[in-house]
C-alpha cells in the first residue's frame, strides 16, 4: 500500500506534467500580439460562407458523392459539364456588403477533390473545364474591391486523389468494415504523397493571392479503429508552422486536431447548433458558428428547410451576445449566382443590419452586471458604452430592467433614435421599467442604452 506522502508526490507530478502538458505551443506569440492579429475579426463579427463546387450540379447536398457511393468515374460528369456562365464575384461581393458582411471565405477545395483555383499539382481543378479560368482568383479580386476581407475554405479531405487512404467517410468505404477490405481497396495509395500534395496546395492558396485573412482547414476525424485521419496524419503541426511562416497575420480554425496545444487553433467552430446551445468559450477559444440557410452547404435544390429571417436574425444576435461571430452560407447554383431565396434572404438581413449593426460590430457579451430580461439579448459596445437590448419578442407592455437604476443616461430605439421614456419600478427598489410603444416596423427592435 502506498504511503501518503508517495501519493501526495504522486498527485503533485500528475498535476505539474498536466501543467506542462496544457502549455504545449507551436509558436511564440504572446496574448496580446494574438488579440491585436484577431482585433478586426473581433469587431466585425459578420461573415459570409460560399460553398461551390462540382456538387452544384447534381443539386443534392455537397456530400452526394460520398452519400450515393459514386466512384470517380460516375461523378467525372459533374466535371465534364461545369460550365458557370453567369458566374459574377462581383455581384457576390455586392450582395455580401450590403447585407452587411465583412469578411467572406469561399471553399477553394471541398472534400470531393475539385479545385476552384489554378494549381500546378492537378488536373482536376476549373481551369480544365468550361469555365476555363481561376475561379478563386476572381473572388479575392471582387471581395477585395468592395472592402471585404477574405479567406479560404481547404478541406483537408480528398475523395477523388489517388493516394487518399479510403477510411470511415469515404464513397468506396467498405460495407464489412473490416480491415482486410480497407487493405485490398488501399492497396497501391501512397498517403506521403497525398500529404505532400495537400503541403504542396496550401502554399499555393497562401503565396499567389496576397494577403489571405483567415484559413479554414475541414475536418479532422481521429478513430481509434485506424479508419479516421487526425493531426499526426496530416502532420498538423508542421502545416501550420508553415500557414503561420506564409501569412503571418491569417487566422485560422481548430479542425487540424491541434487541442493539445495552447496556439493550435485562432477559433472554435460551432457548426449548425442552435442559438441556445451556444456558449461564450469553447476550451479558451472564442468561436464563429458556421451555419446555412437551409440543411445543406452547397446548393440543394430540393431541400426546403430554409430558416426564417427572425431565425437567422437570432443566430447573429445571439451569437454576438457571447462574444462569438457568425458565419452564414451561401450555396450557389451550377450557374454561378446565388439561389433566389439566398437573396431574399441576404436582402432581409440587410435592411436589418443597415439601421441595426451598430449593436453588432465592435459589440461583445454584456458586463455581468447587466442581466437580460426575459425574451431579450443583450450586446455591449466597451468602446461607446452602449448597451443594445434586442426585443427578440415584442409584446407591448413593460420591461424591467433588473438593477438597472443609477447606470443608464439614456435610451432610444436604434433604427431611428426615437426617444424611449424608463423611469424606476417603485421609489425603493433598483430596477427600472420601460413602457413598450407600439412595435415599429422591424423584425427584432433595438433599444440603445447609452450608460453613465
Amino acid at each position: 500500500m502506498y504511503s501518503i506522502k508517495r501519493i501526495s508526490f504522486f498527485i503533485l507530478s500528475l498535476l505539474l506534467f498536466q501543467s506542462i502538458y496544457a502549455q504545449k505551443r507551436i509558436g511564440n506569440e504572446t496574448h496580446e500580439q494574438k488579440e491585436k492579429r484577431m482585433a478586426w475579426w473581433t469587431h466585425d463579427r459578420f461573415g459570409m460562407f460560399i460553398h461551390w463546387g462540382l456538387y452544384a450540379l447534381p443539386a443534392r447536398h455537397e456530400w452526394v458523392k460520398r452519400w450515393e457511393r459514386m466512384t470517380n468515374e460516375q461523378y467525372q460528369p459533374y466535371f465534364d459539364m461545369f460550365n458557370p456562365d453567369m458566374f459574377d464575384p462581383k455581384t457576390w461581393a455586392k450582395q455580401a456588403k450590403a447585407a452587411g458582411m465583412k469578411y467572406a471565405v469561399l471553399t477553394t477545395k471541398h472534400h470531393e477533390g475539385f479545385c476552384l483555383f489554378d494549381s500546378k499539382y492537378t488536373d482536376y481543378k476549373a481551369t480544365n473545364t468550361k469555365a476555363k479560368r481561376d475561379l478563386v482568383r476572381e473572388f479575392v479580386d471582387a471581395f477585395r474591391a468592395e472592402g471585404i476581407k477574405v479567406g479560404f475554405y481547404y478541406s483537408l479531405i480528398d475523395w477523388h486523389h489517388p493516394d487518399f487512404i479510403v477510411d470511415g467517410v469515404h464513397p468506396l468505404q467498405p460495407k464489412s468494415e473490416a480491415d482486410s477490405d480497407y487493405a485490398k481497396i488501399n492497396k497501391g495509395r501512397d498517403w506521403n504523397k497525398y500529404k505532400a500534395y495537400l503541403r504542396n496546395q496550401l502554399r499555393e492558396l497562401l503565396t499567389n493571392y496576397g494577403k489571405i485573412d483567415i484559413l479554414w482547414l475541414d475536418f479532422s476525424y481521429p478513430n481509434p479503429n485506424g479508419h479516421g485521419k487526425g493531426k499526426n496524419d496530416w502532420g498538423s503541426v508542421e502545416l501550420l508552422k508553415m500557414i503561420r511562416q506564409l501569412q503571418p497575420g491569417i487566422i485560422v480554425d481548430n479542425r487540424l486536431d491541434l487541442e493539445d496545444y495552447e496556439d493550435g487553433a485562432d477559433f472554435a467552430t460551432p457548426e449548425q447548433v442552435k442559438p441556445s446551445e451556444l456558449q461564450s468559450q469553447y476550451g479558451g477559444l472564442p468561436f464563429e458558428t458556421c451555419q446555412t440557410f437551409s440543411g445543406s452547404w452547397g446548393y440543394f435544390r430540393d431541400e426546403n428547410s430554409w430558416k426564417s429571417d427572425h431565425e437567422l436574425l437570432t443566430l447573429l444576435i445571439t451569437a454576438v451576445s457571447k462574444s462569438g461571430n457568425l458565419i452564414l452560407n451561401v450555396g450557389p447554383t451550377a450557374r454561378g449566382y446565388f439561389d433566389y431565396r439566398a437573396v431574399r434572404a441576404l436582402d432581409s438581413i440587410g435592411l436589418w443590419m443597415k439601421y441595426n449593426n451598430q449593436s453588432v460590430y465592435g459589440c461583445t457579451q454584456a458586463p455581468v452586471d447587466f442581466k437580460a430580461p426575459e425574451n431579450t439579448l443583450l450586446t455591449y459596445n466597451a468602446l461607446t458604452k452602449k448597451l443594445y437590448l434586442h426585443l427578440m419578442q415584442y409584446n407591448a407592455g413593460t420591461i424591467i430592467l433588473p438593477g438597472y437604476k443609477g447606470k443608464i443616461k439614456y435610451a432610444q430605439f436604434l433604427h431611428d433614435n426615437s426617444e424611449i421614456k424608463y423611469q424606476p419600478v417603485a421609489d425603493n427598489s433598483n430596477d427600472l421599467q420601460i413602457k413598450l410603444p407600439q412595435k415599429p416596423n422591424v423584425e427584432i427592435p433595438v433599444i440603445e442604452l447609452t450608460l453613465l
